[in-house]
């Protein structure tokens, strides 16, 4: 099974609070609100700029 990618990121403790209280409030953790706004980012993205093609060989995260 494939977990996917881990990324860490550091956040101050009142946006660490905000994060939690509109988790809970939208029924998600912390990692699915994350999840939930980075992929409505992409969206908004490709759908003003076209879809950006996955090319796991070019992952620049790495």
């Amino acid at each position: 099974m494939n977990k996917g990618k881990h990324i860490s990121i550091r956040i101050d403790d009142e946006i660490h609070y905000k994060l939690g209280y509109i988790s809970k409030y939208e029924g998600r953790s912390a990692n699915g609100q994350i999840k939930h706004l980075l992929n409505k980012c992409i969206k908004e993205f490709e759908d003003k700029n076209g879809k950006i093609d996955f090319k796991p060989e070019n992952d620049n995260l790495n």
